[in-house]
């Protein structure tokens, strides 16, 4: 199983300088993705912004969405901006896509709450349609478009997944969690008649450096759940041996790459967490 890292663009303190000092130590370290998640509605970078700016200071890992929230964008607009940084990448974008769980970014995005799914899916088979087509531009690094992952947790979203995307993005937790979803998704990639297997990617969030602050973060920026929050905040991994733990459970429910999140921007969790993963 591959190891990840998270960029930090929604953890207080980060900053563009800081992103980008975070982007290069990546690369440097025994990483293989930069992974960023997203939420309109918060105070934090854009997510294919702040890969672009991880693209131009990195060669080697691939950069991923985990998740962008499709149907509060443009398709087109998406589309372009999906291809731009596939492009300027040399093809190392990972699209991660899902309908998001806060309906307030759909408001601030004056966009359709109710049938977010069907939008979804029809936005997920048109980004294809958009790449293959030579009237927008520039095409993808990657013949067809960039790899697409589809996250959720219904069954609708594991058949979105196995009909329209390259595999399915966890959206976090215990190991079991993720098995019972990887299950899942690989049942609806035989349903659908598709060849192989489905990409599984997962995510977990950690802090070496400050547990009290991520837990601060963690509380913010789940806050919308209520009193389910404290049920992701005790999940927060703030050990060596946790994260270990998770790693192996993880590897051992066939995940193909766990892209760990930092829930603080310091910079000394890239450092420790490389440390611990060796």
């Amino acid at each position: 199983m591959r190891i990840g890292i998270g960029l930090p663009t929604s953890t207080p303190g980060s900053t563009g300088d800081g992103l980008v000092e975070f982007a290069r130590r990546a690369e440097a370290g025994p990483f293989t993705s930069l992974g960023v998640i997203d939420r309109l509605v918060y105070d934090s970078y854009d997510p294919l912004v702040a890969l672009s700016a991880a693209a131009a200071v990195t060669t080697r890992v691939a950069l991923c969405t985990m998740i962008v929230i499709g149907p509060v964008r443009r398709t087109a607009v998406l589309a372009k901006q999906a291809a731009s940084l596939d492009a300027l990448s040399g093809g190392r974008l990972v699209l991660g896509v899902s309908i998001g769980a806060r309906r307030d970014d759909y408001d601030a995005a004056e966009a359709t709450w109710g049938n977010r799914g069907a939008q979804l899916s029809a936005q997920v088979a048109r980004l294809r349609e958009i790449w293959e087509d030579p009237a927008i531009g520039p095409a993808p690094a990657t013949p067809g478009g960039p790899r697409v992952l589809v996250g959720g947790g219904s069954g609708a979203s594991f058949l979105r997944a196995a009909r329209h995307g390259d595999g399915y993005v966890h959206g976090g937790g215990p190991p079991r969690a993720f098995a019972s979803a990887a299950d899942k998704a690989r049942a609806a990639w035989v349903e659908a008649g598709r060849p192989g297997q489905p990409a599984l990617w997962g995510q977990s969030y950690f802090t070496l450096t400050d547990p009290a602050a991520g837990e601060a973060y963690m509380r913010s920026y789940y806050g919308f759940t209520g009193g389910f929050v404290e049920r992701i905040v005790a999940g927060l991994l703030t050990t060596p041996e946790a994260i270990r733990e998770q790693i192996r459970g993880y590897a051992d429910a066939g995940c193909d790459e766990l892209v760990m999140l930092p829930a603080t921007s310091d910079p000394a969790e890239l450092d420790r967490l490389a440390e611990v993963i060796g």
